[in-house]
C-alpha cells in the first residue's frame, strides 16, 4: 500500500497498530503524539455530516492515552520529517497543529468520508487484498490483542469503549476461542496430574 498510495499508509498503519476511529485518526495532531514516551494522546475526533465536518469530543468524552509499537513510532517519525518538507515546497509551514494524515496540497483535515473512499481505492489495487471497510482495520487491531491474551480491559483502553462490557460483547467471538484453548490446557494439566505412577517410581514399604 505504500508504494501505491502512500498517504492512506498513515490511516492504515494508526488503525492497524492503535485501534483509533477513523474521526480520531484524521483529527490526530503532532502535538498528540509523544514519539518520545511511545504515546498518542486521543484528544478530540471530527464527525461528518454530508458535507460539512465539525470537531468534537471523543466518543467517551474523555482523553485517552495509546502506548504504540517501535515499528510505529520508527514510522512516524521519519513521517514528520517528510511531510514538513513537502509542505515547505508548497509554502506551508508545518507546526505542533498539523494533522498527522493532513490534505497533500495544506495539511488540513482531511473529511473523513474521503478516507473511507481513498480506502476503498487503495485496497482495490491490492491484488489479492480482502475487501474491507477502514474501520475493520480497527476491528483487526482488537482482535490481535484479544487473541495474543491481552486483557480486555488494556483492549477496552485503546479502543476508548465506556465500559470493559462492551468490549467483551464485540468481541465475544475472540474470548471463546480463548475460553476452548484455556480448556484444553487445564485438560493436559489434570490428566499430567492424575496420570498413575509407573511402576519403578512406586513407593518402597517397610
Amino acid at each position: 500500500m505504500r508504494d501505491l498510495h502512500p498517504r492512506m499508509y498513515w490511516p492504515v498503519l494508526l488503525a492497524i497498530t492503535t485501534g483509533m476511529r477513523r474521526g480520531e485518526i484524521v483529527a490526530l495532531r503532532w502535538k498528540n503524539v509523544d514519539t518520545d514516551n511511545k504515546i498518542i494522546r486521543v484528544v478530540e475526533s471530527v464527525e461528518q455530516v454530508k458535507d460539512r465536518i465539525r470537531f468534537k469530543a471523543p466518543k467517551t468524552e474523555r482523553t485517552r492515552a495509546i502506548l504504540l509499537p517501535d515499528h510505529a513510532v520508527d514510522e512516524l517519525k521519519a513521517w514528520k520529517e517528510n511531510q514538513a518538507k513537502e509542505l515547505e515546497a508548497l509554502g506551508v509551514k508545518a507546526t505542533e497543529d498539523t494533522f498527522v494524515c493532513g490534505r497533500s496540497w495544506d495539511g488540513g483535515v482531511v473529511k473523513p468520508d474521503s478516507l473511507t473512499a481513498q480506502f476503498r481505492v487503495a485496497i482495490r489495487d491490492i491484488p489479492d487484498f480482502p475487501i474491507v471497510r477502514f474501520h475493520d482495520l480497527r476491528h483487526s487491531h482488537a482482535t490481535q490483542l484479544m487473541a495474543q491474551g491481552i486483557h480486555p480491559k488494556i483492549a477496552q483502553e485503546r479502543l476508548g469503549h465506556s465500559t470493559i462490557t462492551t468490549t467483551l460483547d464485540l468481541y465475544s467471538h475472540v474470548t471463546n476461542t480463548m475460553q476452548t484453548e484455556a480448556v484444553s490446557k487445564l485438560d493436559s494439566a489434570f490428566r499430567s496430574a492424575i496420570k498413575p505412577p509407573t511402576k519403578n517410581s512406586s513407593p518402597k514399604l517397610g
